[in-house]
């Protein structure tokens, strides 16, 4: 079993999607704001400057994330999602690693993110990683009730 991360490539643009729409529909539902990211991900996610990273195992896409630039010196992290016959293998590690990474290579100071306090095992994965609580920006999306940073 091979894993490794990739960054976006347009033939998997439909998994990233279809993976962020599986957990949305399982927990939430999916938000006009998401809508318009999923249809334009070129426009919103990469011209931009940010990056989609996708977990792949043995070929097939496992997980994926999204790294949106804010401005020159923030990238929120954003739509992290590992397909559910992958989930407990740490991919979700993987995948932030990679956005660390990629954000230490933007010279980035910080990477914030927004989740919702019912999802405890991502904000447990990203108190880990030493996220922590920060007051609410406002935001597009109803769901999102937590902000978290880290400084890097």
């Amino acid at each position: 079993m091979t894993t490794r991360i990739i960054t976006f490539q347009p033939q998997y643009k439909d998994r990233f999607i279809s993976l962020n729409k599986a957990w949305l529909e399982e927990f939430f539902f999916v938000e006009p704001h998401d809508i318009e990211v999923f249809e334009n991900i070129e426009e919103v996610v990469l011209k931009p400057g940010g990056e989609i990273f996708f977990c792949l195992i043995d070929d097939e896409v496992a997980g994926t994330v999204a790294m949106q630039k804010v401005n020159d010196s923030v990238y929120e992290m954003a739509k992290l999602a590992v397909d559910k016959k992958f989930q407990g293998q740490k991919l979700s590690n993987l995948l932030i690693d990679a956005c660390i990474d990629f954000a230490k290579e933007k010279k980035a100071e910080k990477i914030m993110l927004l989740s919702s306090t019912k999802l405890i095992p991502a904000l447990n994965l990203y108190r880990k990683y030493n996220f922590k609580e920060t007051p609410m920006d406002e935001t597009d999306y109803a769901r999102a009730d937590i902000q978290m940073e880290l400084y890097l």
